[in-house]
């Protein structure tokens, strides 16, 4: 980022220092891509920059060129502000209601559907590496597979999808950067501007260089094993529905609300949450837990713990102490 600021200048101007910017804006652009596995000449994505995933979500679903926009229950708010008026999927067991979903699908144009890759409040995988069953529905019908991936990219492999959005700060970037990759950017509206001409606003230098050297220098402090035992340890607290990621996790207290639980353990140094961090100042009831089918009296002891990039063993250790004392 210090590199972005000292050679900054706006990258869609055409004399030299705007050149020397557009060049490194664009270097990131592929160094992100390469780190994403989607390197190769026939990945086929391009990528806009955006200012983050709310901001691509937007785009996806506003500027599709579709006849219907399909979203799961579980999506976050983002997703529903973006389409407020797309059809709701059902989740059953942590996975999209396929049933369901050729119902919505059946007659009624070309539909974008939204399914993220691992759910913010529950660690769920919602859409498997390997596992090619909603996108091939959506296909078939015609229609374009989007997929938020905000909690897995630079974490796990992306998914099989048509647009994917990434937020930088997720996976140790900057605040203010994320990106949408489109197959095809005939897929989308142009609105004019910048980014080719599908998103307005001066290009953030920066922010798109913090996210490439990110994304290449991307490690953990514990390992798979570490986060397994975390979980161990927990044991019956961890709620688990559908196949679960080893660094986010719904907890569950036998008495106590989430609430209490939020005043108690920051008191002790650490910071949880209620829901999605974005809507965690709020006393409803999780949208995500009551379309899991969280029943309504475990859903209000229940908090969700996510282990970042940076989270050392001993805080592990140290909040399942916490945890147990709590108990």
């Amino acid at each position: 980022m210090e590199r972005g600021f000292a050679i900054w200048a706006n990258p869609s101007s055409p004399h030299a220092e705007g050149r020397k910017a557009r060049a490194a804006l664009e270097d990131a652009r592929e160094r992100i891509k390469l780190a994403l596995g989607l390197g190769q000449k026939d990945s086929g994505y391009e990528l806009i920059f955006t200012s983050g995933a709310s901001e691509a979500l937007a785009i996806a679903l506003g500027r599709a060129k579709v006849d219907q926009r399909i979203v799961s229950a579980v999506e976050h708010d983002a997703v529903f502000r973006a389409a407020p008026d797309a059809q709701v999927l059902p989740v059953q067991n942590g996975e999209p209601d396929l049933a369901t979903l050729d119902d919505l699908m059946h007659g009624a144009g070309k539909p974008i559907v939204a399914v993220q890759h691992l759910n913010s409040e529950t660690g769920t995988w919602l859409l498997p590496h390997a596992d090619g069953a909603v996108a091939g529905k959506v296909r078939r019908a015609g229609g374009w597979l989007l997929s938020d991936c905000s909690q897995s990219a630079g974490k796990a492999p992306l998914p099989d999808a048509d647009m994917i959005v990434l937020a930088a700060h997720k996976f140790g970037g900057p605040i203010g950067i994320g990106a949408l990759l489109v197959r095809d950017l005939a897929m989308l509206e142009p609105c004019g501007g910048h980014e080719r001409g599908y998103r307005a606003g001066t290009e953030n230098l920066p922010g798109a260089l913090g996210m490439a050297a990110a994304l290449e220098n991307r490690t953990w402090e514990t390992t798979a094993d570490d986060r397994a035992r975390f979980a161990a340890q927990l044991g019956d607290a961890v709620m688990r529905i559908g196949t679960q990621a080893d660094h986010i996790f719904a907890l569950t207290h036998p008495a106590l609300s989430a609430q209490a639980l939020l005043i108690r353990l920051d008191a002790m140094g650490f910071a949880v949450s209620a829901g999605s961090a974005c809507s965690s100042g709020t006393l409803k009831k999780s949208r995500v837990l009551d379309a899991m089918g969280v029943d309504d009296d475990t859903a209000r002891r229940t908090i969700r713990v996510s282990l970042g990039w940076n989270t050392k063993v001993e805080e592990l250790d140290r909040f399942v102490e916490a945890w147990r004392s709590l108990a």
